[in-house]
């Protein structure tokens, strides 16, 4: 586990390089087919060698929440330890960690017309405005999501309209799916000690998609007729930007500038999660014995 481009994908293969692992990614931009620079996809001759797990599984018009990882992930792990292997869980997707771990509520589905009218008022008002609305209804709700977190607001706002009762009565009521995670768990978190080292380590990735050519990739994604920046596909850190720049939205500067705050932020919320995790480990991504202090740990945990 970690922030965005902190080593995670790095630390994790060479772990599997001295143990038998099989990775499985926990990253809900990868598993997008077509969308390899703006999520730092690993290398098609990386994963020929190390594979993983959940990447490249969904088209970018597809939707995939954090229940299908919960499924496919219980099949994956069964099977992994079926063959005599160890599952190695990669990413930053924090929701989806807690989601295998704890079990999800169960929510209504997805109701397409309300969420296209929350979008419409998103983009009319802002998501202040929206952050507004959910905190008249579900307060609880609204003090646990930010602001700035276009997703999981306008999933929250929606469960209402659709519904009529809140998230926080969804979770209150509804026994949650804790069944029993019928595995032993080693939690690791790799970052760098110093938050600045990670926002130059950010800006300086984000840099790199561009030039890499993530322009020309967003632009690739912006000639389908079925996508859209509604998309949670499209919304992810990185494209979102990329795309308002495309569309006469944003001046190339502000590209850039919006990009690197929203990485940021991205990794603020991630570090704000690990925070809580239980019997996380931590190492620092720019320590040189960081692989080896890494394997001495697991070795100790696993005896």
């Amino acid at each position: 586990m970690g922030p965005t481009a902190s080593g995670k994908t790095d630390l994790a293969i060479e772990i599997a390089k001295h143990l038998p692992c099989e990775l499985i990614s926990v990253d809900s931009a990868l598993v997008y087919k077509g969308m390899d620079i703006g999520t730092a996809k690993p290398a098609p001759e990386i994963l020929a060698e190390y594979p993983h797990h959940l990447i490249d599984i969904k088209d970018p018009a597809e939707p995939y929440s954090a229940a299908d990882f919960r499924s496919d992930t219980l099949q994956l792990i069964a099977d992994i330890v079926a063959r005599k292997k160890i599952p190695l869980l990669v990413g930053g997707t924090m929701l989806y960690f807690k989601a295998l771990k704890d079990g999800l509520a169960e929510m209504p589905a997805a109701d397409d017309a309300i969420r296209q009218q929350i979008m419409a008022e998103a983009s009319q008002h802002g998501w202040a405005y929206i952050h507004a609305q959910l905190a008249a209804v579900d307060p609880k709700s609204a003090q646990r999501i930010h602001p700035n977190d276009p997703q999981r607001l306008q999933r929250a706002l929606e469960v209402y309209q659709s519904s009529g009762k809140t998230m926080t009565q969804y979770r209150q009521e509804q026994q949650l799916q804790q069944l029993s995670f019928p595995y032993r768990v080693i939690s690791m978190a790799v970052a760098p000690q110093e938050r600045k080292v990670l926002h130059q380590r950010i800006e300086k990735r984000f840099l790199q998609m561009v030039d890499q050519g993530l322009l020309a990739e967003v632009e690739a994604l912006r000639e389908r007729s079925d996508l859209n920046p509604n998309l949670p596909s499209i919304r992810s850190v990185g494209y979102r930007q990329a795309w308002e720049y495309l569309a006469g939205e944003l001046s190339y500067e502000e590209m850039i500038e919006k990009g690197i705050v929203a990485t940021r932020q991205l990794a603020k919320r991630q570090f704000t999660w690990l925070r809580s995790w239980p019997g996380l480990h931590w190492f620092d991504s720019l320590d040189q014995d960081l692989t080896a202090q890494a394997l001495k740990f697991l070795e100790q945990e696993l005896i």
